[in-house]
């Protein structure tokens, strides 16, 4: 009898090594698809708060963000404690950020698309 036939008839077996591999692998997904589906491995969150003269928070100070793909800039005014947010940033991109307030200016800080972390926490300082 052929194989062909043999696959019809519904005889062709199975090695016992083999079903053990299907078996692992189907595992494996049944526990790594779900937690993989709760994540979002694109996008990259960015906060932190704007301080003044001992580390008093700056309200209404510009937050700048410049993406170095396109050299586009984003803007935030912080708010009565000081805070800022970007969400929903590109994880393979890098940006700078730094903070403006009545003519003065924080250093600038570099966000590497190289930091896997997806939440990311950054003082801005104006002296």
């Amino acid at each position: 009898m052929m194989l062909a036939d043999r696959a019809v008839a519904g005889s062709v077996s199975v090695s016992r090594p083999a079903r053990r591999v299907v078996f692992a692998v189907v595992v494996a997904l049944a526990v790594l698809l779900p937690a993989a589906r709760g994540q979002d491995f694109g996008v990259k969150n960015v906060q932190g708060k704007v301080l003044g003269a001992g580390d008093a928070p700056i309200n209404g100070a510009i937050v700048y963000l410049q993406n170095s793909r396109n050299n586009n800039i984003k803007t935030f005014i912080s708010t009565k404690d000081g805070s800022w947010q970007f969400a929903g940033l590109a994880a393979d991109t890098d940006y700078t950020l730094w903070a403006a307030y009545k003519g003065k200016k924080s250093s600038s800080k570099t966000i590497s698309s190289f930091d896997s972390r997806k939440q990311v926490y950054i003082d801005l300082h104006i002296k």
